[in-house]
């Protein structure tokens, strides 16, 4: 990763929509660690899980070839036995790729909605709820009771007693929000930024 990148292409494998609405937090955290090399970010969504085994090598292949480099963001928790922790994810991603050194696994440790964990404040606002903040750190939320079910208990729970949607929820909670508060907070979510910055030759956040 040498060598001075400006605006280069990476494409972005995530589960659905709700990662995709994260686009934007990202893209302004990055502008303040990028000045001038901001990348071109495009979400893949893959509306339901990121596509594992041959699927998955295959795809990555194809973004390669308009792409400097493929990132692949799955959540731990899928609904199935495939990932026991976010390593396991990665590591098995990996395999089911190659020796391909333009790709680069990342997992949500449980799930997405563990980097939302850190604005609960926000979420008690907007769901006007009093509900305690799950106890812990964010990604060790786990499968017994994943971060979803928390913010899904927060929302039907409040005043407006509302049915959490993470499509439409998700890009509420994270609005106006700093993303350095979940990347402090989420070692997994500071490792997929540390990515982003290392391919534009940017400082790898400690």
């Amino acid at each position: 990763m040498t060598g001075k990148r400006q605006g280069i292409r990476i494409a972005v494998i995530v589960e659905g929509n709700t990662e995709k609405a994260f686009k934007g937090v990202l893209l302004r955290f990055l502008e303040t660690k990028l000045p001038g090399k901001l990348p071109k970010l495009d979400f893949k969504p893959s509306q339901g899980r990121v596509p594992k085994e041959e699927r998955l090598q295959k795809d990555v292949e194809r973004h390669l070839k308009n792409y400097a480099a493929v990132i692949a963001l799955t959540d731990v928790y899928t609904g199935s036995n495939d990932f026991e922790t976010a390593e396991d994810a990665k590591q098995k991603m990996r395999t089911w790729v190659g020796e391909e050194r333009r790709f680069y696994p990342h997992a949500a440790q449980y799930e997405f909605e563990a980097w939302l964990l850190p604005y609960w404040e926000q979420i008690k606002t907007l769901a006007k709820t009093d509900k305690t903040k799950p106890s812990g750190k964010p990604e060790d939320v786990n499968h017994g009771k994943p971060p979803s079910k928390h913010i899904a208990e927060a929302y039907r729970t409040g005043q407006r007693n509302e049915v959490y949607d993470k499509v439409l929820d998700a890009p509420r909670v994270l609005k106006d929000q700093d993303l350095t508060i979940a990347v402090e907070a989420c070692p997994e979510l500071k490792a997929f930024v540390n990515t982003i910055l290392a391919l534009c030759d940017g400082e790898p956040i400690q």
